[in-house]
């Protein structure tokens, strides 16, 4: 139990790093695009913590201050919860017989507490980024669980060892690279990040974020980052061969992968065109999940061929 409470702690620590290089990776590029200084955008997680820490918590009438923090909060819990059944090596947080559930069963929960962050604020313009949110969902979530569905027909397992067992010889983002591009992708869309970010738009004076001040604030732009971190950190199993690399151990191996897929996220997101959930439904229904299912038809094929049925 100690050991299990430890492991807990150390991971949880490890996504708030990360999530705090995520901020500061942002806030660099942020800095070079209009010439600033990089070197003090760097310790932009460091300020921006302090600022919020010191700032009072301001509401408006009729908020419901327990939804908005169960939201606001739940959001860096569900980080932690979802990063815990990935393989460190040996050690796995959680080595559940359904990992690959876990996550996706977390990320529908991510959904409902967004809602209850906008909802809760008794405000126009968190409310229309609370609705926002739930059109990103239902645009999302069925491309996001076929596209986790195909490591696991692979694998023959919903446990995350197995699945990364199973690219000893051949990474699956080889082998799948929609799927792995899809399930990025909704990752992106469920942090509230780049392109995905109009819940949270400056059109609507910050969406879901609008009335948030002070340590609740603070919460919930930790909970984005760590979101982002938590969902790399799964598709290095899932696509990345886990922990498998020369030189540095396992564990190693996990976290620089992460940190890779979670500054590509980065990156890539910054330079997308913000997408609309009308926009997003029709692209979402009428490409993406024909060609993840695809993917998945082309997986299942393969898996039979190869078992002999």
């Amino acid at each position: 139990m100690t050991a299990a409470v430890v492991t807990a702690a150390l991971l949880a620590v490890v996504v708030l790093l990360l999530a705090a290089g995520v901020v500061a990776l942002q806030a660099v590029l942020d800095a070079r695009a209009v010439g600033a200084p990089v070197g003090a955008a760097a310790l932009a997680p460091v300020a921006e913590t302090a600022r919020l820490l010191r700032q009072q918590r301001r509401t408006i009438a009729g908020a419901d201050r327990l939804l908005q923090r169960i939201g606001g909060g739940g959001l860096l819990v569900v980080a932690v919860l979802q990063a815990a059944v990935v393989p460190l090596g040996d050690v796995v947080p959680a080595d559940l017989a359904v990992g690959v559930v876990w996550f996706n069963l977390l990320d529908v929960l991510l959904w409902a507490l967004w809602w209850l962050l906008g909802w809760g604020a008794n405000s126009a313009w968190s409310l229309v980024g609370g609705h926002r949110l739930v059109g990103q969902a239902i645009s999302t979530e069925l491309p996001l669980m076929f596209a986790l569905t195909a490591p696991a027909v692979a694998a023959g397992s919903l446990r995350m060892t197995d699945v990364v067992d199973a690219q000893r010889d051949l990474w699956f983002v080889v082998t799948m690279p929609v799927a792995f591009v899809v399930m990025l992708a909704a990752v992106v869309a469920f942090s509230a990040w780049g392109p995905f970010s109009v819940t949270a738009g400056s059109d609507i004076a910050s969406g879901v974020l609008a009335e948030l001040s002070g340590p609740d604030r603070l919460l919930a732009h930790a909970g984005r980052s760590a979101l982002l971190v938590s969902g790399a950190a799964v598709s290095v199993p899932l696509f990345l061969g886990g922990g498998t690399g020369p030189l540095l151990p396992a564990w190693a191996w996990v976290v620089v992968k992460t940190a890779v897929v979670a500054a590509v996220l980065v990156v890539v997101a910054r330079h997308l065109p913000s997408i609309r959930p009308e926009r997003l439904a029709e692209v979402a229904w009428l490409v993406v999940l024909p060609l993840v299912l695809l993917q998945l038809l082309a997986v299942s094929v393969v898996v039979v061929i190869g078992s002999g049925a």
